[in-house]
């Protein structure tokens, strides 16, 4: 009997509008956790000025500052006025993306905080693809070929990589691309729009340098999860139905067992932009983990509020994101959430 061209729209149609609902599903889900904890986030972060006991007048005047003197730098500052007035004047600013004023330098936030942003993203971005696509090369093959010498070759060697400091690659990195060969440029930064291969030249080491770890921890979680799903009935059942190991693999396997890898992604990318302050320093790089690292130092309290809220805001963006893409492409993995 021919089959009813009609009925194979009805049920495309159908399965569009399920995966849809599940994205939407998904996303609405999401939402609901990041208004709170976006809120409260931000209550706390505002908070800590007021529990340091940090003040933009002992940074001008110095501990000698008289009460008067840091009275008035206070009121011109606003922070003689009630604390719920400050926080809300201050959160309807950071809803429109503004930070405030330096307490140091007297410079916008907003703006140190974007320049460093840009280094570090280029450089987090970069390091999340050379990772992530050797990362997943690397777990694929291993559960491929698990139970084989290929398979105890690769967990031998990311666990390696898994235990070497950034930073000490970064050196390693230095000491044989820039010093040794002359090939690359030992540190600065230059943007991508003065030339992609300048841009290039300066991100790939420190990129590669943070890289280490996401290949290490994607290899890790995909391997797993790929095997795991191996075991799963419904692989037995499609392989005793005589689909080709291809099709197994992909429609199967890599669909259902692709999801721990993906969240592994969603963990990285915000350490990778805010936790590489040493690999920063080896590099020459003013990014955002060494603002934030100099803020802290100076008692820059507006610069420190600035990088928690972005911080924050790039962990939530960052998991939306991957799972949106987890109900698109493992559908198992949000079972549950």
């Amino acid at each position: 009997m021919a089959a009813d061209p009609l009925a194979g729209r009805a049920v495309t149609g159908v399965r569009a509008r399920q995966a849809g609902w599940r994205v939407l599903t998904t996303l609405g889900k999401s939402v609901a956790i990041f208004v709170p904890v976006f809120f409260v986030a931000t209550f706390v972060t505002f908070a800590l000025r007021s529990l340091s006991g940090l003040s933009p007048a002992r940074l001008q005047l110095g501990e000698s500052a008289t009460p008067e003197a840091i009275h008035n730098i206070e009121s011109q500052w606003g922070l003689d006025r009630p604390f719920l007035v400050q926080y809300w004047d201050w959160f309807t600013d950071v809803l429109h993306g503004q930070f405030g004023t330096s307490w140091v330098n007297g410079a916008d936030v907003a703006t140190l905080i974007g320049l460093g942003l840009g280094v570090s993203v280029s450089v987090a971005l970069l390091a999340l693809v050379l990772g992530g696509v050797l990362g997943f090369a690397l777990g694929t093959l291993a559960a491929l070929r698990r139970s084989t010498w290929v398979d105890r070759a690769i967990t031998g060697f990311v666990t390696v990589v898994s235990v070497m400091p950034a930073f000490v690659v970064g050196i390693v990195l230095v000491e044989i691309f820039a010093v040794g060969l002359d090939l690359l440029p030992s540190g600065g930064y230059i943007p991508i729009t003065e030339g992609v291969d300048l841009w290039l030249a300066h991100v790939i080491l420190p990129a590669l340098a943070l890289s280490f770890d996401v290949v290490a921890d994607v290899a890790r979680q995909l391997r797993t999860g790929l095997v795991s799903a191996y075991r799963e009935n419904y692989v037995l059942g499609a392989v005793v139905r005589g689909l080709s190991p291809r099709r197994v693999f992909f429609r199967h396997v890599l669909r259902n067992g692709v999801g721990p890898a993906l969240a592994t992604l969603g963990i990285k990318f915000p350490s990778l932009v805010g936790a590489s302050v040493v690999t920063e320093w080896i590099f020459g790089l003013q990014g955002f983990g060494r603002f934030a690292n100099d803020s802290a130092q100076a008692g820059d309290v507006p610069a420190v509020q600035g990088v928690l809220v972005v911080s924050v805001v790039m962990v939530v963006t960052f998991n939306l994101i991957i799972n949106v893409v987890l109900g698109k492409v493992a559908p198992a993995a949000l079972r549950g959430v």
